[in-house]
């Protein structure tokens, strides 16, 4: 356990985090709404949310090089997609909550993808490669060079896949 102040680090950086991803869900939802201008300040907060989380995150040394960054993600999607997931599954499967259930197990085929991912970039780390990425923007899926003509986790079309910049 670290220090009061690592603690108290670790937890604005959850919960700036957790901010900013909800404000960005809020924002589309008030854009839905016609309420554009409600969207815009969700995502002006939101933003700040982010500079609040890297900030937390530099203080607490969280940032190192790009390859031990790598290697802290493939461990980060390795044990989301072989420990927590499962469980998370299991148990939505026995209160018979469908919802819980798929999001769970769209997330849990896309973080094994994403640790692949992660994996390939660190053996190629250095030699940059121009790659194209997508992202379903209903189950996450991530996927190099092109968008497929459907995804294969949840079945989107691929036209709906959003080419990442």
């Amino acid at each position: 356990m670290g220090t009061k102040s690592e603690e108290n680090l670790k937890e604005a950086f959850a919960g700036e985090s957790q901010a900013n991803r909800k404000y960005l869900a809020f924002a589309k939802k008030a854009n839905e709404e016609g309420f554009s201008q409600v969207a815009k300040l969700f995502r002006a907060a939101a933003e700040a949310e982010t500079v609040h989380a890297h900030n937390h995150l530099r203080a607490l040394k969280g940032i190192k090089s790009t390859k031990e960054n790598l290697q802290e993600a493939i461990g980060g999607e390795t044990h989301e997609f072989k420990s927590m997931y499962p469980g998370m599954m299991e148990a939505a499967k026995s209160e018979k909550n469908d919802a819980a259930f798929q999001t769970f197990h769209f997330a849990n085929e896309v973080e094994k993808i994403h640790a692949s991912l992660y994996s390939k970039a660190l053996e190629n780390i250095g030699k940059n490669e121009l790659v194209d990425y997508y992202v379903c923007p209903y189950c996450g899926n991530t996927v190099e060079k092109a968008a497929p003509d459907k995804c294969p986790i949840c079945g989107a079309p691929g036209k709906s896949f959003i080419k990442i910049a």
